[in-house]
Parts: structure tokens; C-alpha cells; sequence
């Protein structure tokens, strides 16, 4: 007896059978961390000749984390703040960097595998050594003193916002590298048929990038949002990421720590959701359109 399934049961194992890979790892190396980081959020380790020795405390770390530490709440300011900040400028980057690299050209190739370079090279402790050296740091802005130069025409406060965020261009190209591409991906499955309807009906590229461009990669847009955030939130130069791991190197202070990871973790999450309800609806009203 054959089994048969439908069009939409088949796309549900189709899509469980891509990512069961993920599932099983999940499964297998990262549940009974995660649970194990739960419990001791709610109780007080300190070490001894046996181990561990566990003393629960309740939701006291979570208290404290608001309450008394005085670094966790700014720091959370700060992440969150410069993640509003670069996402966008990400993803503007990505998808200008896409639409040319998209264009028929000599050596497209070439140039393609260049905006991916740092993703491989620059990444990780590398990135962070490279930070510290100073190297995603743009001197012009040091050796020509532009802040001064510029204060007579632009207001100083202003004039600070500016400079700060060009100064990171160069973390914004080095973060653009799969943004790049997946921006590109979704360009090259526009069909050129749409372009030559909307250029014969006097469209320009202006208007053909709204109508078409635009709406057909949302999804695009979604996956890259999403991807970007989680990267801002666990770069190298992150401050929080930093401060917990001081928590648990530094100064063994492992149930605080748990406390301060699972806080950061469910304050993306709730960013995430948001992101997804915001696209949610875009996509939603595209569709009915």
C-alpha cells in the first residue's frame, strides 16, 4: 500500500527534512547546557574540592541584574542603541553593494568574492584583534581633525552622530558580506520579463525598483534583518557579551552570569518577535495587493 501525502504535507517534511540536521544538534550539544543554565540562574554556585556546590536563591540575580549592578543596565542601553544604529546601515550597504554586483560587468566574479573576504577573514578573535589595533577605524577623521573643520557649518551634536557613524563604514562593509549575497540571490531570481513590461509602460529605474525590486525581495529583506541582529548582538566589540563573560572567567560567578545571559537572550527574543510582526504584516499587505 502506497503512501500518499498531499502538496502541503509535502512541503512540511520537506521543510522539517532541512532542518532536522539542526534539530539533532540542538538535540544532542546544546539542550542540557541551556537547561543546566536555567537552574543554576536561580541559584548560587561556588566552587569546592567536589565541584560545584549549588544554593538556591530564587530570582535574586534576576533583581540584581536591575536592581543593584550598576554597568548591566547601561551596557544593555548602549548594545541596543548601536544595533538600531547598524542594522540599517547594513542592510543599505547590502543591498546597494548587491544591485551593482547584480549588473553585467568584467570581473564580477572577482568582486563578488571580495565583499565576502572578511566574513571569512575577519571574524571572530581575528576581528576582535583587528579592532584593537585600531583597524576598523578610519584615520582620516583623526589626522585631518574633520570635527573641527566641519563644527562651523554643521551643529556639534549633529556634527558627533555624523562622524561616529561614519566612522564605522568600515564594520558596516565588513559585516555586509552574506547580507550581500543574499540580496543578490533574490535579485537574480526576478524575472527580467518584469522590467521590460514596466520600462515599456514608461517606468523608470526609480519607480521599477519600488514596484518590483523592492516588494519581490522583501523576504529578502526579513532574513537579513533578522541575521544582522543576531550578529550585532553577538559581535566582538559587544558590551554585554563581554561583561557576562567577566562574570564567568573572572570572577567564577556562574548562577549571575546564567542570570544576565537568559536576560539579554529573552530581550532579543522579544526584538526579534517585534521585527517579525513589523514584516509580518508588510508581507501580508503586499500579498493581497
Amino acid at each position: 500500500m502506497k503512501f500518499k501525502m498531499n502538496m502541503r504535507k509535502r512541503h512540511i517534511m520537506e521543510g522539517y527534512s532541512f532542518i532536522m540536521l539542526w534539530i539533532v544538534g540542538f538535540m544532542a550539544f546544546m539542550a542540557i547546557p541551556l537547561g543546566r543554565s536555567i537552574y543554576y540562574s536561580f541559584q548560587n554556585l561556588s566552587p569546592s574540592k567536589a565541584g560545584l556546590v549549588a544554593e538556591y536563591v530564587g530570582t535574586q540575580h534576576y533583581r540584581a541584574a536591575f536592581t543593584v549592578d550598576v554597568q548591566f543596565l547601561p551596557l544593555l542601553q548602549s548594545t541596543f542603541t548601536n544595533m538600531l544604529t547598524h542594522v540599517p546601515l547594513v542592510l543599505i550597504f547590502a543591498m546597494t553593494s548587491a544591485l551593482l554586483l547584480n549588473r553585467h560587468f568584467r570581473g564580477r566574479m572577482l568582486f563578488r568574492g571580495i565583499f565576502f573576504l572578511p566574513v571569512i577573514i575577519a571574524s571572530g578573535t581575528t576581528l576582535k584583534k583587528l579592532m584593537e589595533q585600531g583597524a576598523t577605524n578610519l584615520p582620516i577623521f583623526l589626522d585631518y581633525d574633520l570635527y573641527n573643520m566641519l563644527r562651523l557649518f554643521i551643529p556639534g551634536d549633529l556634527l558627533i552622530n555624523l562622524l561616529t557613524y561614519a566612522d564605522a563604514l568600515t564594520m558596516v562593509m565588513w559585516d555586509a558580506g552574506v547580507q550581500t549575497l543574499i540580496f543578490l540571490a533574490g535579485l537574480q531570481t526576478i524575472s527580467p520579463a518584469l522590467y521590460e513590461a514596466a520600462k515599456c509602460d514608461g517606468a523608470t529605474k526609480w519607480e521599477s525598483f519600488w514596484k518590483i525590486t523592492f516588494p519581490m525581495i522583501m523576504p529578502m529583506i526579513l532574513v537579513n534583518t533578522l541575521f544582522t541582529m543576531v550578529s550585532s548582538f553577538t559581535r566582538a566589540d559587544n558590551g554585554v557579551m563581554d561583561y557576562i563573560n567577566q562574570r564567568v572567567f573572572a570572577e567564577n560567578n556562574y548562577g549571575y552570569a546564567s542570570a544576565l545571559g537568559w536576560i539579554y537572550f529573552v530581550l532579543i527574543f522579544i526584538m526579534i518577535g517585534i521585527v517579525f510582526l513589523l514584516f509580518r504584516r508588510s508581507l501580508s499587505s503586499m500579498e493581497g495587493r
